[in-house]
């Protein structure tokens, strides 16, 4: 096999090395994606909840173990960055519709942390299932392998209500933020029709 040297000039390496971070971080972890209002580890702990089949109407599941099934299929981005993002998406006071149904100390308003995921208990909130993964059958939305193939998992959500206004967002990327606020779910509904 012979060697070839490419010579390039190492400002045009470092722009094109920054630009393709800078979209990954956008895209594939710290912005939401408009058309569910979602990011990728929102998305997926939803997504393995459904999987986990931790209907409303089932018992709670450990923290950890909602982690652990996020973690190993679809997000190998560490375990802490998974669970706070689970206690998020419990805590009726930082999202205006919670989506999911936390067992245990998930934190409080005054700003005190959750409890180890070890123990914490979850399920999906009724209004997860009904408005978020009720239509993940209906081939509505694609699904994309994940990060190393052994899975499948849905580029985006199918939900039935604007999320990004309903339960708002926050992220800082590389070059980009957001910050869109909560907004009243009937308020929402109403301004649609």
């Amino acid at each position: 096999m012979s060697e070839q040297i490419i010579k390039t000039e190492y400002s045009e390496v470092m722009q094109k090395s920054y630009i393709d971070y800078a979209m990954s971080v956008i895209c594939a972890r710290a912005l939401p994606d408009a058309r569910d209002g979602l990011k990728p580890v929102q998305r997926r702990v939803l997504y393995a909840m459904d999987q986990l089949h931790l209907n409303h109407d089932k018992p709670h599941r450990k923290s950890a173990r909602i982690v652990g099934d996020t973690m190993g299929k679809y997000h190998p981005h560490g375990d802490s960055s998974i669970y706070e993002t689970l206690v998020v998406l419990a805590q009726e006071f930082k999202k205006g519709k919670a989506l999911v149904d936390g067992h245990g100390n998930f934190g409080s308003i005054e700003g005190d942390g959750a409890a180890a995921m070890r123990y914490t208990e979850a399920r999906l909130q009724k209004f997860s299932e009904d408005v978020y993964l009720a239509d993940l059958d209906k081939d509505i939305v694609d699904f994309v392998p994940n990060f190393d193939e052994t899975e499948k998992e849905p580029e985006v959500l199918p939900v039935r209500v604007p999320n990004l206004l309903v339960n708002g967002a926050e992220g800082i990327a590389v070059g980009m933020a957001t910050s869109i606020p909560t907004h009243n779910l009937g308020e929402v509904i109403d301004a649609v029709m």
